[in-house]
């Protein structure tokens, strides 16, 4: 079935292909059958029916039917470069966020905001200080969001049409972001681990291979997915309330589901705001099991704090029920515009290749 390409002459003439059809009417009508929206310049009516409203050509593809052959690989490269982009922007913010965190940090790494850490990372540490561990983070950000938004994307159209056919279901967003975050976690952590390990005041790793050598050694290899269990207890509500409040927000934004860039940004920002916040105590326990921070662990007597159990026991020990919410502000800082970039890439990689494979379609 041809998809695009059509001429406005190719309607209002020629030859007949059937009882009063012409074949541009005739590729039309199949066209309105199997898409449910007619492409072209011109047309008629067939026989005593209205044709349905045809999509304006120059509004593109429509993006949220992708080719059945080609769905899973457009929506893994589409992810993969919306959490490479998306970890490497932000990543300084995320730096200071880590540090943030910390329940007992050195005088010379107390901070009263995320600008003014920054300048004095910069200032004390060097001007590539906050970048330190970049190239795992975005090494571990491409298969992890390659795994995420290709599984995400298959769940929640599969179990829409089982709960609410035709039509967006806020439940199966849900359960679709959870299922998709125990593949980008299984594939994330141990980026993590050296990520954050490398990013704290005073990190004796300059190097992402000395990292993970002395973190093998001297803890086994399941150190690094030691906080697995935390990191899926903070982001199964994250992505839950994350995916929720984005489709929720398309519903209104972006009713027809086209390629609209501000309403990405919008509703992704809103949406990592939103998620970052209600679930900032998981995040610093899971940085704490991760960093295994030295003066943390001279309050525990067990030597290594494992388990989201014992992390929480441990951040109340040392500092109180607001040491819940340490970088808080850094984490929605990081998380607003780290969504709302992940979001507008992805659609837009998304439609790109949605556009190019009718384009290649088209021509054959």
């Amino acid at each position: 079935m041809e998809l695009e390409g059509r001429s406005a002459g190719g309607v209002a003439g020629g030859p007949a292909a059937g009882p009063g059809r012409s074949p541009g009417e005739s590729t039309l009508l199949d066209g309105w059958l199997q898409r449910g929206v007619g492409r072209g310049a011109g047309g008629g009516e067939a026989g005593a029916c209205q044709p349905p409203v045809r999509q304006d050509p120059e509004s593109g593809p429509e993006y949220e039917a992708l080719p059945a052959g080609a769905t899973v690989t457009t929506h893994m490269v589409a992810g993969a470069v919306a959490g490479i982009l998306e970890h490497c922007v932000m990543y300084p913010v995320d730096c200071v966020k880590t540090r943030m965190q910390s329940l007992q940090p050195d005088p010379a790494a107390r901070y009263r905001n995320v600008l003014e850490a920054l300048w004095r990372i910069i200032r004390t540490e060097g001007l590539w200080r906050p970048m330190r561990g970049l190239n795992v983070t975005a090494t571990g950000a491409g298969p992890a969001h390659a795994l995420y938004f290709a599984c995400y994307e298959k769940l929640k159209k599969t179990l829409s049409d089982v709960i609410h056919p035709g039509g967006n279901s806020h439940i199966a967003n849900g359960a679709a972001g959870c299922v998709a975050t125990l593949l980008h976690d299984a594939a994330m952590n141990p980026a993590e681990v050296v990520k954050q390990r490398m990013q704290m005041y005073n990190s004796p790793y300059h190097r992402v291979t000395d990292c993970v050598r002395a973190v093998w050694q001297n803890e086994g290899a399941g150190a690094f997915y030691r906080s697995y269990t935390t990191q899926l207890t903070m982001n199964v509500p994250f992505q839950a309330i994350h995916f929720m409040t984005y489709e929720f927000l398309q519903e209104h934004f972006n009713p027809q589901r086209r390629y609209n860039p501000s309403s990405h940004v919008l509703s992704g920002a809103c949406a990592g705001a939103v998620a970052a916040a209600a679930t900032t105590p998981l995040d610093v326990c899971k940085t704490l099991l991760n960093t295994q921070e030295s003066l943390a662990l001279n309050s525990n007597i067990t030597g290594h704090i494992t388990g989201m159990a014992n992390a929480f026991r441990t951040v109340y020990q040392v500092g109180g029920v607001t040491a819940y919410f340490r970088g808080v502000q850094a984490r929605v800082i990081y998380q607003i515009p780290s969504t709302a970039i992940a979001w507008s890439v992805y659609e837009f990689f998304k439609y790109l290749i949605t556009k190019r494979q009718e384009e290649w379609r088209a021509g054959k």
